[in-house]
C-alpha cells in the first residue's frame, strides 16, 4: 500500500539556501533578495509532498531485494545492515518552483538561480521532515537516505522506485528516459528501519 503525506510551512533554513547558491556569508548581500524569493513562493503555495511504502529488506551480497523489486549496490548493501525493513519514497516541492525559475530566467538570473537554491533547500527540508515523521510515528531509528545516483546505486534504479509508488498518480511526480524527474525539485530515496 502506497501513502501520502503533504507539508506546509516547513521553517526556510536561510543559510542552506545561501550555500546552494554559492553565496557562503552573503546574508548582508542577498538577504532582500531571498527574502523576496521566500515571500513569492509562499505566496504560490509550494506544493510539498511525499508517497511511501515499507518494504521488507533482504540483503545477499551486494542485492537488496525488497519485495517488489531488488537492486545491486554494495554501498547501499552497507547501508542497509541491520535493518529488516526499509522505507521507499519519493518527495517533491512541486511544479510551482519550476514555475518560478522559468519566469526569472531570462528576467532576473540572480533571481532565478535564489529560487533554484530555494527549490534544493525546500525539498532537502521536506526530506528531513518526512524522515523525522517515520521515525516518530514508528517509533524507530533509522539508517541515513539513500537515493538512486548515490555512491554504485545506479540511477535507473528509480524506474522501481516510480513503478511501486505510482509517483505521478499520488503526487504527480514524473521521470523521464534519461532518469530526470518533474518537477525537477524532487527527490525518491530508501530508507533502512534499524532492528
Amino acid at each position: 500500500m502506497v501513502f501520502t503525506k503533504f507539508y506546509e510551512n516547513l521553517p526556510v533554513n536561510r543559510k542552506e539556501v545561501l550555500r546552494y547558491a554559492g553565496c557562503k556569508d552573503g546574508e548582508a548581500v542577498f538577504g532582500k533578495l531571498l527574502d523576496e524569493c521566500v515571500a513569492e513562493s509562499a505566496a504560490k503555495g509550494l506544493s510539498l509532498k511525499v508517497c511511501y511504502t515499507v518494504f521488507d529488506v533482504e540483503i545477499r551480497k551486494n542485492v537488496c531485494g525488497f519485495g517488489a523489486f531488488s537492486v545491486k549496490s554494495e554501498n547501499l548493501a552497507k547501508n542497509l545492515q541491520g535493518c529488516t525493513r526499509a522505507v521507499v519514497f519519493a518527495a517533491t516541492a512541486g511544479v510551482e518552483i519550476d514555475r518560478l525559475i522559468a519566469k526569472y530566467g531570462a528576467l532576473s538570473p540572480s533571481k532565478a538561480v535564489m529560487f533554484q537554491s530555494l527549490g534544493a533547500e525546500r525539498v532537502e527540508a521536506l526530506c528531513d521532515a518526512f524522515c523525522e515523521d517515520v521515525r516518530r510515528e514508528m517509533n524507530c531509528e533509522t539508517k541515513p537516505r539513500f537515493s538512486p545516483g548515490y555512491g554504485d546505486l545506479d540511477l535507473s534504479s528509480q524506474k522501481d522506485i516510480f513503478s511501486v509508488l505510482g509517483c505521478e498518480k499520488h503526487i504527480g511526480l514524473t521521470l523521464n528516459d534519461s532518469m530526470l524527474m518533474s518537477p525537477s525539485k524532487s527527490v525518491t530515496a530508501i530508507m533502512g528501519i534499524i532492528g
